[in-house]
């Protein structure tokens, strides 16, 4: 393929190649020459040029394929442009001398083709350049178009529309000619043909003034002509003419009406021509005259929907604002239309020019309008209707009866309803909250005109104004319970009135059906209250026959809407259900046959219009509760469906007797049955299953149903991707629900509410607008074979026989379409049931049951109908899936294959190719293998059949299926597959698409099964991916959009095996350019195309798509408009148009994927992109802007666009369509993406950081920080916040939140001391306040308050005036809460009062809490008195926002009484509700004090998001306030209305203090440990720390520390949860806070020991010997896991200390993978959690007996000594890292304690504590490996044990050599910061008072110090530190000497004084000396000072035996007196001295 890359065509390389292989070699010199020509240098092109055009034209000769000859034409075009044009003439001549060739062979037609193909390019590129030549090529073209055929014809069509278009206004001789000749065309046998003529006609209108004047009528015609038989793809582009022309005739364009003077059409004219195709159809007015009076045929319905597709068109380019101005007159003629009677003359036809008005209506009003353009269109609607029905209330009440033609009217009327109605509420519901302005406006009355249509004469009138409310409802759910109420008031008073009780049943059924959409549900009662009503219209129906009909139905219409509420409502009236339900059927079989004798038609109506409605219940509530399905009910259901079962047999008897119309009544209730039975087990109705099985055959099988019905569920249960077989792909167009009218099926697409008045209330399928059951008969059918599938699997193999064998026999019985049609529906059930045995599990039965489905399918598989084809092909599939026997599965392949070697016939070959194609898909790769490679070849052979291309469609498509099912196993095959497709892609024509489609199947499937191969860059791998890349590009040229989406779906494909071989810079700009295709899968593909780009390479495909723009000024032909906002912005833009769910939320993943991968480098240009979306508010009054500071650039900006506003309003471009405003959705969407982009800049902290930002965008102005853009943020989140969208208003207060928890503490640099939030109070106060006005639904309120309580926690506003705005918006909501239950009028569900009632309590917790904790922050700083006013000076550190002491608690405090009361309340619901469900009748019956009993689910969820803080904040309020003492608090305040929430006993005003602590204990702890114990993963961290700080706090009160020690298992079961917590949750601040609650817990059982001890001590005075050991262990020293406290805190400590020291571990030291590791510093957080838990162990054995002691010791120490070990590192500062002064504090807290004075333990406390220091001296002995070991430490650690234990340790010389070897290394070491430490702990080892101890020490290391002192003289210190060493050796030698006796004293002053003299400095050395040595000097001075008088005699005789020390000494001192300067110096120096650098650790040790 390379070689194929140069200018020049290789001939060389093109010869060597095969045959086979040269069309695509040139195919691919080609793409390359379309890409240079463009962009190579034009004098290389010209030189080259002669060549080029050679090689060129020569190709035309050579017969190239369809996507060869377009690009040839099209790179000879761009050739001449750029090139010379001499020659272009005569290749012209050339050209149009082939196309006058009369050769007609086949085999000379692709050259013709490629030659008319070149012509057409030539004008389209160079137009008027080529002069005068066009008129005889046009003229040559048409001649030629006479006599071609229809490919021919196809393409000279195409080339006459490049000739036009590029020769403009030009060409206008021709024009009439080509419209002749053209004309006739458009009613072509060839659908492609009709095409290209629509196509050609459509660009001569643009220039051809005649077309849309004088011809317009006639045109119109010809197109309706057109549209007679037509296939989807014609409908559209004659629609597309049709609709144009129409517009054009109506506002003609400019240039043309200037040429000539033309009459414009107007409206009436252009509207009565379209009107006449809708309701007339192709036929003229002239001829349809006759048949006019005979009541003639009914238009076609391709007409209709066509024509209908015409009227889009022609509003869509007429643009919105036309619509806007026209819309009056437009809706009357659309609703003229559904009204008129040629339009509904059979009740379907009604039904489907409905569909087509109310799609009319939908593409207009829903796209092109804004929400303000709406609301004003639904003003004229609802003006409409009440028009409407003052037409037929004048004809209802006209009793005289004068109006003849009135009952006409009213029948007209109602379809005008339906439509008007209809989209009345889908409106509405698109506008959602938005629509408010709509419903409230009195002057419009739109609930009112539609309520009053309720009482319409019509049901189909009436169903729709009830689905009109459910939509008004669901959009304003504050409208639910109102319209619900009124309804029900209604039907009271209206009893009387039959329509009345049916319209008014229909509305409130209507209104519970959408309860399910509307969050915050409806109150309770409203149940209650459509129960009485129900029960009341069922008791009364037989009072009044008049009324009986209406009243059953009713009746039951309501109760199965009710049990749409859900199980939590149906609970409460299920036993009365089950009793109306019994009651309705007879009770036994003998009252069955009484019944049978009596009655009349009309009661035998009511009975089973009843008998139905109760059915219909009854799968209502199975369905909608199917947790109330228990055995007993589902028996309870059975009796009334058993006895159903049993009447379904009498009922053709009653029909004889009583007449035929009671079949309609039959059959519904049969309807009801199937529904429900197909959602009960079949097991529970195994007994009847032959009589239902009869009734089910007989059912599809049309056995007692003369009419040809058929099953709509065919397609269904064929595979969806068999559509292209059948045509179905219909589905998924933007005129899906017109285009279901022409499927084949039984009235498929006719769905309507009246068919089945119940699915009013069922549930919408998702992305649906309105659900229309089919008609009855249909639905049966669908229902029986639908049930046929459910019960099959259960069937004996007998009958499963038996019935196949009817199944053949009915299909032999009929005749003709009979036939189809029961064969249809035969296999509609087969399928079903084989779908039924896969699902189960289940097989299909023994040989012969084999046998005969598989008779019964293969017969199929020759039937010329392909749908029946495709389904025999499925059910083979199936089969052989169900079977799974390899011999079954080869004999079914061997049929095909031998049927496929010798047919010949079409029927056939496809059939049984797609049988092969199913085998594989349903028994996968593995089981199929070894047919691989027949079917293979058999299926290559046929897809080359280019006789047929239906054999082609069939063959490739099965292809694609063995592909996409054999996977890796294909690989051998994937070359010649591919080979194949890039020939047949390079020659099938064009015009049979399904080819092309299927041969993008089977591509992508190959590239699937290369898989990631396609990286590779072997020779062959190579050669399938340039294939593959060809193969796309062929098809992305294609002209048919569904091969254009399967080409981009392979592309995408290669994209992901293969990224670096797809080119993004042309990929992209051509997703680009589908994004505005009219064809939903071509969007579909390329959004989700660039949803997978985006997400790795989303910066390349933006800057892509910005180079589109750019090009796209020179190009116009692309309508697309890319504006500076990119990519983005256009599909922003794109959410406000489409509806598809799919195509949504894949744009919303690339807007997710762009945002988080480019916006925090573009910051600007995404917030501009959200704040464009989300500023474009509807109503510019809805929202006040308070605007705090306005930048002056920001008004600029404004006047700038402003003025392009100005300009490009001009272009007419804009007039065609104006950009909608932004919908409420988008608006949504980008309020999300805000919060997003503030979440995505977390990572950088200068984004919250103004300073950091300014300095940032001084370097770099490029730059971008988000908190540059607050007041943007904050303005958005304003918008958003306080607009009419409730979900916008969500996500804008969300938004506020996100932003005050991020930028609260970010400091306003120009003013210290404040934030920069501050100057935004005002906007925050704004947002916040409508949330709080009393008509806010309560999730908003709910969300404020969160808000509200972020706001005044975060600390921005110091001033407590300030804050007062916000917290009395918390005030007024807390009185609310107060204001208790019932008092409110409720619009909404109990929950959502609880949710908001929560809400208001955890933001009050939240704000408490942080109020608590700035009161105790300011108690703990200053030292002075608290709670003194004037304490703010000791804040400056903190700055200036911190609140004085007392003042956010001042706010808090008044509410604080009524609060704690309040949260109490919720905290004793909450851990109620929390019970598991075998607790739930211990509930109280009537709720708690926020929820009501039947809200108890959803109730437990708001519980579950807001108990954390209250727990948080009533454990502070108690610790305060010492668990409430003095308050009377358990009287639950009596304004609730309510007695209190927890039934107490009569005594309980009396509760004594303690038990009051004990319960709320019980409460704190409970819900504590409850929640502890298994936090749900989804739980935020904060609910965790929120407990574990309540807990703390709890525990900090003496109270709760008494409770938790006396209930010894309390505290062990909440330490085994603390210890549960730490292995699941990581968090450092987590651990922590469990080990302070641990600790408090510790220290809990701490005082209550004590408190034992000194009552035991107090009792037993005498008899001390006879104490028990108190503590734990007791006398055995056994701990008993589970019962024992130490125990389990050991447990969790030890967790914690491996945790974050894993060598403590010893079983990981010896595992051999085992690297010893270096001991590191911890980070700071492990370093404090590890200290505090060392500190917890030293304190446990304090908790336990002495033998207790003894039995956990060993590891305690072995713990801490470890600890020590691992912690002990040298810091820079020599400071001791906490983990270490714990470890030491342990260790002497344990050798300290009174377990020494234990006679009983002597022993064993010895060994313990010789072994404990032996570990340290081993862990202190000096290793290389440690060089950074922290001697001091451990030098620390053995003068502690030293110390504190040395009776254990005096004599034992081991241990006394290592202490010795440690000090001596000490003493010895380089560092004199080790030195200083080490003299200091020898001086506190001397002094000890057991001279046994110290004896030793001082003989061994006197001598060492007094050696190294005596050095000093020599090498004076020469820093601080060593100058500190010297200083302590000397204080221990004084140290000495004064604990020396009397008589050894002068020696020991022999070993002072001369050190001391040493030290003095002679006096002329002194002025010189450094700094330190003169330090050293002034202290030996002194300290000789000191020395003289305290030992006079001793140091006369030291001084007098030594001359020289004299004679120093004095001179010193002289020097010292003489000098005053000095002396000064002295008396300065002594007390700095004293407090030299001593080094004290921050605890003292000792």
């Amino acid at each position: 393929m390379e070689l194929a890359h140069s200018l020049l065509l290789n001939e060389d390389a093109l010869a060597q190649i095969t045959e086979a292989k040269r069309p695509v070699f040139i195919f691919e010199w080609l793409r390359f020459l379309d890409k240079v020509l463009v962009a190579a240098n034009k004098v290389d092109v010209k030189e080259k040029q002669k060549k080029l055009v050679e090689q060129l034209t020569g190709l035309i000769s050579s017969a190239p394929g369809p996507p060869t000859r377009k690009l040839l034409a099209k790179n000879l075009a761009t050739l001449y442009s750029i090139g010379d044009t001499f020659t272009v003439f005569q290749t012209l001549d050339k050209c149009n001398d082939i196309i006058k060739s009369k050769d007609d062979t086949p085999a000379y037609l692709p050259t013709k083709l490629a030659a008319v193909a070149c012509v057409g390019a030539f004008y389209e590129k160079m137009g008027r350049m080529l002069g005068s030549s066009f008129p005889d090529t046009i003229n040559n073209l048409l001649k030629a178009l006479k006599s071609a055929e229809s490919q021919g014809r196809g393409e000279i069509l195409l080339s006459l529309q490049k000739v036009l278009g590029g020769l403009g206004g030009a060409a206008a001789s021709c024009h009439r000619d080509i419209y002749k000749n053209a004309r006739s065309l458009l009613t072509d046998r060839s659908m492609a043909v009709r095409c290209a003529v629509a196509k050609c006609l459509l660009e001569l209108q643009n220039e051809a003034v005649f077309m849309w004047t004088t011809e317009l009528e006639n045109v119109a015609t010809l197109c309706f002509k057109a549209l007679e038989g037509s296939n989807y793809g014609v409908r559209v582009s004659v629609a597309k003419l049709l609709g144009t022309v129409m517009a054009t005739a109506l506002l003609p364009k400019q240039a043309a009406v200037m040429r000539q003077n033309v009459k414009r059409a107007t409206l009436e004219e252009v509207l009565e021509l379209m009107a006449t195709g809708f309701l007339r159809g192709g036929s003229g007015f002239l001829k349809s005259g006759g048949e006019m009076l005979k009541g003639g045929g009914s238009v076609s319905r391709e007409v209709r929907v066509g024509v209908t597709q015409a009227y889009v068109v022609f509003v869509t380019t007429l643009g919105g604002q036309w619509l806007e101005r026209n819309f009056a007159t437009f809706l009357s003629h659309v609703l003229d239309l559904v009204s008129h009677p040629r339009a509904t003359q059979t009740h379907v036809e009604a039904v489907y020019s409905r569909r087509c008005v109310s799609f009319m209506l939908r593409a207009t009003l829903g796209g092109l309008l804004g929400e303000k353009a709406q609301i004003a269109a639904g003003k004229e609607i609802c003006q409409a209707i009440s028009k409407q029905m003052r037409a037929v209330e004048a004809v209802v009440n006209d009793i005289s009866g004068e109006n003849k033609a009135g009952a006409a009217d009213v029948s007209a009327s109602q379809h005008v309803m339906v439509c008007a109605l209809k989209e009345l509420g889908s409106l509405v519901q698109s506008l959602s909250a938005t629509a408010s302005p709509l419903i409230q406006e009195p002057s419009i009355g739109l609930l009112e005109t539609v309520t009053s249509v309720l009482l319409h004469p019509s049901m189909a009138a009436r169903l729709a104004a009830a689905w009109c409310l459910r939509c008004v409802a669901v959009a304003l759910p504050y409208q639910l319970t109102p319209l619900l109420e009124r309804c029900a008031e209604r039907i009271n008073s209206l009893k009387s009135s039959p329509e009345a009780v049916s319209g008014y049943s229909f509305a409130m059924a209507a209104l519970l059906g959408g309860v399910h959409q509307c969050p915050l549900g409806i109150p309770h009662s409203k149940g209650k209250l459509v129960v009485s009503i129900a029960e009341d219209l069922l008791r009364t129906a037989a009072q009044n026959s008049r009324l009986s009909l209406q009243r059953t139905q009713a009746g039951w219409l309501l109760l199965g809407a009710l049990m749409t509420l859900g199980p939590s409502l149906v609970r409460y009236h299920l036993p009365k259900m089950l009793l109306l339900w019994r009651n309705v059927f007879p009770r036994s079989q003998k009252e069955l046959e009484a019944e049978k004798a009596r009655g009349d038609a009309f009661t035998w109506q009511v009975t089973l219009e009843g008998r139905a409605g109760a059915l219909c219940a009854m799968r209502s509530f199975v369905a909608h509760c199917p947790e109330l399905l228990t055995e007993d009910v589902i028996r309870r259901l059975m009796t009334p469906i058993e006895c159903a079962m049993t009447m379904m047999s009498h009922v053709p008897a009653i029909i004889k007797v009583h007449g035929a119309h009671l079949k309609a009544s039959a059959a519904m209730v049969r309807l009801r049955l199937y529904d429900i039975l197909a959602l009960l087990p079949p097991k529970t109705y195994e007994g009847s299953f032959n009589a239902l099985l009869r009734e089910l055959v007989a059912e599809f099988t049309l056995t007692d149903n003369s009419a040809n019905t058929t099953t709509s569920l065919l397609r269904s249960l064929c595979h969806y991707d068999d559509s292209v077989l059948m045509g179905s792909w219909l589905q998924e167009t933007d005129h899906k629900c017109i285009e279901d009218q022409l499927q084949p099926n039984s009235a498929s697409g006719s769905g309507a509410l009246e068919h089945d008045p119940s699915s009013i209330y069922l549930r919408v399928p998702v992305g649906e607008a309105i659900q229309g059951p089919l008609p009855l008969g249909v639905s049966v059918i669908d229902a029986s074979v639908a049930l046929f599938g459910v019960v099959f699997p259960h069937v004996s193999f007998k009958h499963r026989l038996q019935m196949l064998d009817h199944f053949a026999e009915c299909i032999k019985q009929a005749k003709g379409v009979r036939q189809q049609a029961v064969q249809l529906n035969i296999f509609t059930a087969v399928l079903s049931a084989l779908k039924g045995l896969a699902e189960n599990k289940s097989t299909l039965g023994p040989e012969e049951v084999r046998k005969t489905a598989l008779a019964l399918v293969m017969g199929a598989l020759d039937n010329p109908n392909p749908i029946l084809r495709c389904a025999a092909g499925e059910a083979l599939g199936r089969m052989a899936q169900v079977v799974g026997e390899a011999t079954f599965i080869a004999r079914m392949a061997q049929t095909s294959f031998d049927k496929l070697k010798s047919a010949r016939d079409v029927v056939s070959r496809t059939g049984h190719s797609l049988a092969l194609g199913c085998l594989h898909r349903y028994v996968g790769g593995i089981g199929s293998g070894q047919h691989l490679k027949t079917s293979v070849s058999i299926l290559l052979a046929l897809a080359q059949d280019g006789s047929s291309h239906e054999v082609q469609t069939w063959a490739l498509h099965s292809l694609a299926l063995i592909v996409d099912s054999s996977g890796p196993m294909y690989r051998g095959y994937v070359e010649p597959t591919l080979s194949l497709v890039l020939t047949l892609l390079l020659t099938v024509p064009p015009s049979h698409t399904e080819v092309h489609q299927c041969l993008g199947r089977c591509l992508g499937a190959l590239i699937t099964t290369v898989g990631p191969e396609l990286q590779g860059n072997g020779a062959t791998i190579s050669t399938i991916r340039s294939s593959c890349l060809v193969g796309c590009a062929i098809m992305q040229d294609h002209s048919d959009s569904l091969v254009q989406a399967a080409a981009i779906s392979c592309l995408q494909q290669l994209h992901m095996f293969a990224p670096r071989h797809v080119n993004l810079s042309s990929l992209v700009p051509c997703l680009c350019v589908h994004l505005c295709s009219s064809h939903l899968l071509l969007r579909r593909a390329a959004v989700a195309c660039l949803r997978q780009l985006a997400q790795r390479e989303a910066a390349e495909v933006c800057e892509y798509a910005m180079s589109l723009a750019k090009r796209s000024g020179e190009h116009t032909t692309i309508n697309l408009k890319i504006t500076e906002t990119g990519l983005e912005g256009v599909l922003f833009g794109m959410l406000d148009r489409e509806t598809d769910r799919k195509l949504c939320s894949d744009i919303h993943d690339t807007l997710g994927h762009m945002l988080s991968s480019l916006a925090v480098e573009k910051l600007s240009h995404w917030l501009k992109l959200c704040k464009d979306v989300l500023a474009a508010t509807t109503d510019v009054g809805a929202a006040v802007v308070i605007e705090v500071e306005k930048d002056e650039e920001d008004s600029e900006k404004k006047d700038e666009m402003d003025d392009d506003t100005m300009f490009t309003g001009l272009g007419e471009d804009d007039k065609s369509k104006p950009s909608v405003a932004p919908r409420w959705v988008t608006r949504v969407f980008a309020a999300d993406c805000l919060c997003r982009i503030i979440l995505l800049c977390e990572n950088d902290k200068a984004h919250f950081d103004l300073a950091a930002a300014r300095s940032a965008q001084a370097k770099n102005p490029k730059g971008d920080q988000l908190v540059l853009h607050l007041s943007d943020l904050i303005r958005m989140a304003f918008m958003a916040a306080t607009d009419h969208s409730n979900q916008l208003r969500m996500a804008g207060l969300q938004a506020l939140e996100d932003i005050i928890k991020k930028f609260a503490s970010v400091p306003e640099p120009e003013f210290p001391g404040h934030v920069i939030l501050e100057q935004y109070q005002a906007n925050v106060g704004a947002a916040l306040r409508p949330a709080f006005s009393p008509d806010t639904p309560s999730d908003i309120t709910a969300k404020a308050c969160q808000v509200c309580s972020t706001w005044i926690g975060s600390g921005v506003v110091s001033d407590l005036n300030d804050l007062r705005r916000v917290h009395n918006l918390l005030v007024s909501s807390l009185d609310k809460v107060q204001a208790g239950k019932g008092s409110s009028s409720q619009l909404y569900s109990e929950s959502a009062t609880t949710m908001e009632k929560l809400a208001v309590l955890k933001a009050w917790a939240e704000v408490y809490v942080v109020a608590m904790k700035i009161k105790k922050d300011a108690e703990s700083k200053p030292a002075k008195p608290v709670r003194n006013g004037e304490d703010d000076e000791d804040d400056d550190d903190l700055g200036a926002n911190v609140l004085p002491p007392d003042s956010l608690i001042t706010l808090v405090q008044p509410e604080l009484p009524s609060l704690s009361r309040l949260w109490l309340a919720m905290l004793r619901d909450y851990a109620l509700l929390t019970l598991p469900a075998e607790f739930s009748s211990q509930l109280p019956p009537d709720g708690g004090a926020f929820y009501t009993p039947e809200t108890i689910d959803t109730a437990r969820l708001h519980y579950r998001s807001s108990w954390a803080p209250v727990l948080h904040a009533v454990a502070l309020w108690l610790s305060s306030t010492g668990f409430g003492a003095g308050e009377d608090t358990d009287e639950v305040p009596s304004s609730l209305s309510r007695a209190p929430a927890i039934p107490q006993a009569p005594s309980s005003t009396t509760k004594t203090f303690e038990e009051s602590v004990k319960d709320r204990m019980h409460l704190m702890l409970g819900v504590s440990i409850e929640f502890l114990c298994f936090p749900r993963p989804e739980e935020p961290m904060e609910h965790v720390m929120s407990c574990l700080r309540a807990l703390f706090t709890l525990l900090e009160a003496p109270s709760a520390k008494i409770h938790i020690a006396e209930d010894q298992l309390l505290a062990v079961e909440l330490l085994n949860v603390l210890h549960r917590l730490l292995l699941t949750r990581d968090p450092p601040a987590v651990q922590l806070q469990v080990i302070a609650v641990v600790q408090e817990t510790i220290r809990a059982a701490q005082d209550h020991l004590q408190r034992q001890k000194a009552s035991k001590g107090k009792e037993e005075e005498g008899e001390k010997d006879s104490l028990p050991s108190l503590g734990e262990g007791g006398d055995t020293g056994e701990l008993v896991p589970g019962k024992s406290l130490v125990f389990a805190a050991m447990e969790l400590l030890v967790f914690v200390l491996v945790r974050h020291l894993p060598q403590l571990n010893a079983r990981v030291k010896e595992s051999p993978s085992h690297v010893p590791l270096r001991p590191q510093r911890l980070p700071e957080e492990s370093a404090r959690l590890v200290a505090n838990t060392v500190s917890i162990l030293a304190e446990l054995p304090s908790l336990c007996s002495p033998a207790g002691s003894m039995t956990i010791l060993p590891t305690v120490l072995f713990l801490i000594t470890g600890v020590l070990r691992e912690a002990a590192v040298k810091t820079a500062d020599n400071s001791v890292p906490v983990t270490v002064s714990a470890a030491l504090q342990g260790i002497k807290t344990i050798i300290t304690s009174p377990l020494a004075r234990v006679e009983s333990m002597q022993t064993q406390w010895t060994g313990l504590v010789r072994s404990s220091l032996a570990s340290v001296l081993e862990h202190s002995e000096p290793d290389e490996s440690r060089p950074d070991m922290d001697e001091v430490s451990m030098l620390t650690a053995i003068t502690l044990f030293l110390l504190s234990a040395s009776n254990e340790l005096v004599g034992v010389t081991v241990l006394q050599k290592g202490c010795l070897d440690r000090f001596r290394n000490a003493l010895n070491s380089r560092d004199p910061w080790v030195q200083a430490r080490c003299y200091q702990l020898l001086l506190s080892v001397f002094q000890h008072s057991s001279r046994a101890l110290s004896t030793p020490y001082i003989h061994a290391l006197a001598p060492v110090m007094v050696e190294k002192l005596k050095a000093v003289e020599r090498s004076r210190p020469g820093t601080a530190a060593e100058l500190q060493a010297v200083q302590e050796g000397i204080r221990v030698l004084e140290n000495l000497v004064g604990m020396g006796e009397e008589q050894n004293r002068v020696q020991l002053l022999a070993l002072l004084v001369p050190t001391l003299v040493s030290y003095l400095l002679d006096e002329n050395a002194i002025f010189s000396a450094p700094q330190v040595s003169i330090a050293l000097h002034d202290f030996a001075l002194q300290n000789l000072m000191r020395i003289g008088p305290l030992y006079p005699a001793a140091f006369k005789i030291v001084i007098g035996a030594a001359p020289e020390l004299k004679i120093r000494l004095e001179s010193a001192i002289r020097a010292n007196q003489a000098s005053s300067r000095a002396k000064a110096a002295a008396r300065l120096a002594q007390p700095t001295v004293q407090a030299a650098p001593t080094i004290k650790l921050k605890t003292s040790f000792f």
